[in-house]
């Protein structure tokens, strides 16, 4: 049941000047502020407080968070299951809904944090509606009787998050327009108390530190005062340069709000600085994002961040595919899907590793888990199967190599067997670091390439080929990058090896007869259904892998490698061509794998085209064309003329 609080007023002034920053209470006059900041109760609920419980709580008040922030769910079918609906942070509000419909708790509402609320009454709520047009539109806008009767119906149905009003801002807002307030800064010479007092007389949670030229140096966050300061029991006179962070991430002005979350959520952090022509304008925070996003990923990135044991992740990865179904249903492309849900997925790996070596102790040699494949990629869709490998330095001490190898059998073995319980799948050929093959020091690895390289045959190409995709998931990054130099050197000597790779991309074709009819599969249990991801997607990674190894380019996504090659060996308009054709497809297999999902069926890439629309069928045939060109470019740039 929710905690019944002791509520009590607060000082006139510090509500007055809350709510002229807090929509849409700012719309009032002066004298209407004033008349409305004297009814306010405050009152505060310790983090892990269910404050509404649905269809239970009588709704005597508009909560607007002051400090802290909670999370909103919906309980489906009276089990224990939870669909998260939304987070909410200072500045934010709750229960306007269940005043406005005369009703109980529409959802169960419980905070992530400590969190201190002003209370407007439920009576003075409805004064404020009654006597302003402007605040009634704002809360019918953003609130209305479809959203429950019709979304929340919905949502107990398919078990999956709404679309939110207004959430393409996200993806189409400059990071500038987002960013709310004023840049403050303060001398690296200034004390800690002064910088403390400084945050809360202009209610900001971060400030950036300069230098003698006033050149920005630094940042300093309320997290700092809390971990480095009053945990640490730091003298208040210490200076700012000596708890600050540096260096200031940042971000730039061309950027929209998207791009600004990811990077938020792959760094760690909740500030960027917005950087133009070189210059420091403003911060961005998670606060500013969260306002134009309903539901939004950094919930769950908290909840990874905060977890003390790896159980807790095992539900916590289950919770993706409603994130994402809400990304989707707000118009993002393909990219910014799998982008969020490698960030996602990353964050749930990092954080199991973690917590593994601290139960096993460190590790004897430096190590790089390594990520192949779409993983690699940062390409994965709906629990794409596990493929990895450990990468760890050279010892020529025998008794120390020998250690190695039973700590990283042992460290491997256990993350294996946790990432299945987190969802993510065993790799059907094994190529995960639990196979000793994979699982190898430095020189092991530089031997696999030269193997792979100096004499391919189709099969061992075909086998190795996800291995060209690696990258770092955790551990000593500069492992992974000498890996790539290596690579590249190894290439450049053994051509026959991308000779090979370039027949393999012309082994097959597209499936679209000569009248331009799809070919689809005859009988079995895919019968009129295609692999639309080795029968399409496949030819546009494999080029693009193709050009970047001739070229020596070392990105390993595969936008981001056809992007490289734009500049300089493609042809004008071809690039876009063949982003557009990618994206697209991508888009049509994370579509259908969400709707496998929310059926309860395990999520594979068969298309029928007769369940796509006149327009996906006529774009999907376009799209095999560009493939059919890419080809074309394959024979001519390695002169193959007898396939």
């Amino acid at each position: 049941m929710p905690v019944e609080n002791e509520q009590c007023y607060v000082p006139i002034d510090n509500v007055v000047d809350f709510l002229s920053n807090t929509l849409p209470f700012n719309i009032l006059d002066p004298a209407g502020l004033k008349r409305l900041a004297g009814k306010c109760l405050v009152d505060f609920f310790p983090k892990d407080t269910k404050i509404f419980q649905q269809n239970v709580t009588k709704v005597d008040y508009l909560y607007l968070i002051q400090k802290g922030g909670v999370k909103s769910y919906l309980s489906i079918n009276d089990d224990d299951s939870a669909t998260l609906v939304d987070f909410r942070g200072e500045g934010e509000y709750f229960g306007a809904l269940p005043i406005i419909q005369e009703t109980n708790a529409n959802l169960n509402v419980e905070t992530v944090e400590d969190t201190f609320c002003f209370l407007i009454s439920k009576e003075d709520f409805k004064k404020i509606l009654d006597e302003n047009k402007e605040i009634t539109q704002y809360f019918l806008r953003t609130m209305s009787a479809k959203l429950v009767k019709g979304v929340y119906a919905e949502l107990r149905q398919e078990k999956a998050v709404p679309r939110t009003e207004g959430a393409l801002h996200l993806f189409s807002a400059p990071v500038e327009e987002i960013a709310k307030g004023k840049l403050y800064t303060a001398p690296a010479s200034s004390t800690v108390q002064e910088v403390a007092r400084l945050m809360s007389d202009n209610y900001i949670g971060s400030l950036l530190i300069t230098d003698e030229n006033r050149k920005i140096v630094g940042i300093i966050t309320d997290k700092d005062i809390r971990s480095k300061v009053v945990a640490m029991g730091l003298d208040y006179d210490s200076k700012a340069q000596d708890i600050m962070s540096f260096p200031v991430q940042s971000i730039s002005n061309l950027s929209v709000g998207f791009d600004a979350l990811v990077k938020m959520m792959k760094e760690g952090v909740h500030h960027l600085a917005i950087e133009k022509n070189g210059e420091i304008i403003r911060m961005i925070t998670t606060h500013d994002i969260m306002v134009h996003q309903g539901t939004s990923p950094l919930y769950l990135f908290r909840e990874i961040v905060s977890l003390r044991n790896i159980e807790g992740l095992y539900a916590l990865s289950k919770n993706i595919p409603f994130i994402i179904r809400t990304l989707i249903e707000e118009g993002a492309k393909a990219n910014n899907i799998t982008r969020m849900i490698t960030v996602l997925n990353d964050h749930i790996l990092k954080k199991l590793l973690t917590l593994l070596q601290q139960e096993l102790g460190p590790a004897p040699l430096p190590y790089c888990w390594l990520l192949v494949g779409s993983e690699g990629r940062r390409e994965q869709t709906f629990k794409t199967d596990q493929d990895n490998g450990i990468l760890y330095e050279e010892s020529d001490d025998p008794v120390v190599a020998e250690e190695a190898r039973r700590y990283f059998e042992k460290f491997a073995k256990q993350a294996i067997t946790h990432l299945v319980k987190c969802g993510y799948p065993l790799c059907p050929g094994d190529i995960m670091a639990s196979n000793p093959k994979w699982r190898q020091p430095y020189s092991g690895w530089v031997t696999h390439f030269s193997k792979w390289c100096a004499t391919p045959n189709p099969q061992e190409v075909l086998n190795s080929i996800i291995f060209f995709d690696f990258r770092s998931g955790f551990g000593e990054d500069s492992l992974a990058d000498k890996l790539r130099e290596d690579l590249n050197a190894i290439i450049k000597r053994e051509g026959l090896f991308l000779l090979y790779l370039a027949r393999n991309c012309l082994a097959s074709r597209p499936p679209l007869t000569f009248f331009k009819n799809f070919i689809v599969e005859k009988n079995g249990d895919h019968k009129d259904t295609f692999d639309l991801k080795t029968k399409a997607i496949v030819f546009i990674v494999d080029f693009a892998r193709l050009m970047a190894l001739k070229y020596g380019i070392n990105e390993v996504n595969t936008l981001d490698r056809l992007m490289a090659l734009n500049e300089e060996y493609l042809s004008p308009g071809l690039c876009g061509q063949i982003i557009e054709a990618y994206e697209f497809l991508m888009h049509l297999r994370l579509v259908h794998q969400l709707r496998m999902l929310e059926k309860g069926e395990e999520p594979n890439n068969y298309i029928n085209p007769k369940d796509l629309s006149d327009l996906e069928r006529q774009t999907l045939k376009e799209a095999f064309g560009v493939i059919n060109r890419l080809q074309d470019v394959i024979r001519l740039e390695f002169q193959i003329t007898d396939l």
